[in-house]
């Protein structure tokens, strides 16, 4: 008899460990997110019953993303805690699936393809910039490699996908992801203030983000941060660069394991659904209920409504994770790099959209 028991007791235990692990973690996620809320609510109705003081003017998602800075970077995360914040991603993920709902299948196949072909273009620009930047500033070749696979796809989750595949040294790596990340924490900044300054539509503006910040989470926050129209755009742009993550890591696996520097990729196929994002499957499997009708108008509001609490604990956790300390410790070789390629490759994927909306490309 207790043969029998043990095997479905001991799963049972396990899945309830795991959610008690995390549970300490998420709640500081979305206690981050939840402050971030009531601080835009206090200072929107304080610029409002005081008109001539000068109150900070900062949306909930900012606001997260501060406070995660100032726990992450002065009393850290608790052990206990991090398993919980490192659950952000999967927020993330979430949130950008539910966004599905609210993109009609005709609007992701004509966006769509065109975030496609202008993915293209940034793609082969973000290599070939940064692999010439990584060789003028005598960098290790496989850290130019991950700057430039982080750079080209989505960021952080690109570099740990490349990771395995070539095995770098653990350094190349953390500098690689130092390097991202503060390049994602500019791009906050920078984005809107350039976004506003052209007059840009939300359309625009949201496919520029998608295309031109690396990383995933930074990417969503800075459009976000131009509109709730633009943020979803955004998450078009960023899910159809996403998808190519299998094809480039596989590339330089394939060019590394050539070198006798990596494992051998022996079954390609395999290689390419492992690293493909699945979240993209369940983003457009959403896109084709909602656009059969298989949602109600009510049940679409919800949806909606679900992917902003998703995103809630996702943006938290953009602070939370990003330490500034490392950020100075890798030296500034790699940072330039980044800074120089970014600003490159921002400028000519501004120059396209632009070209795009003013030849009626987009709509």
């Amino acid at each position: 008899m207790s043969t029998r028991t043990i095997p479905i007791a001991a799963p049972a235990s396990s899945l309830t460990t795991q959610f008690l692990r995390v549970l300490p973690g998420v709640g500081l996620l979305f206690g981050i997110g939840l402050l971030g809320k009531l601080l835009e609510h206090i200072f929107t109705h304080l610029r409002a019953s005081h008109p001539g003081v000068p109150f900070p003017h900062l949306e909930y998602v900012l606001w997260a993303i501060l406070l995660g800075l100032a726990i992450g970077n002065t009393v850290g995360v608790a052990p206990f805690l991090r398993a919980g914040v490192a659950t952000y991603e999967l927020w993330l993920k979430l949130g950008i699936v539910l966004v599905g709902a609210r993109f009609l299948l005709q609007d992701v196949l004509h966006i769509g393809g065109l975030s496609l072909a202008l993915v293209a273009v940034e793609l082969i620009l973000s290599l070939s910039m940064m692999h010439l930047l990584g060789r003028l500033f005598r960098l290790p070749p496989k850290l130019t490699s991950l700057l430039a696979i982080g750079s080209s796809i989505c960021g952080v989750t690109a570099i740990m996908a490349a990771q395995g595949a070539i095995e770098p040294e653990e350094e190349d790596t953390s500098t690689a992801i130092a390097a991202i990340l503060t390049l994602g924490a500019i791009a906050l900044f920078t984005f809107p203030a350039i976004g506003h300054a052209l007059h840009m539509s939300q359309q625009g503006y949201g496919m520029w983000a998608g295309l031109a910040v690396d990383n995933t989470a930074e990417s969503l926050v800075t459009g976000a941060l131009y509109g709730e129209e633009a943020g979803r755009w955004t998450v078009l742009a960023k899910t159809a660069r996403s998808g190519f993550i299998g094809f480039v890591v596989l590339a330089y696996a394939v060019y590394w394991s050539s070198r006798g520097l990596a494992p051998d990729v022996e079954h390609k196929g395999v290689f390419l659904w492992r690293k493909f994002p699945k979240f993209i499957i369940g983003f457009i499997a959403l896109s084709v209920l909602a656009t059969s009708g298989f949602f109600t108008h009510t049940q679409l509001t919800s949806l909606a409504n679900l992917s902003r609490w998703a995103f809630l604990p996702a943006f938290a956790g953009v602070g939370l994770r990003t330490n500034l300390r490392d950020l100075t410790g890798q030296g500034w070789r790699p940072l330039i790099v980044g800074i120089l390629g970014e600003i490159a490759i921002a400028l000519i994927t501004l120059g396209l959209v632009y070209w795009s909306y003013s030849h009626g490309v987009a709509r």
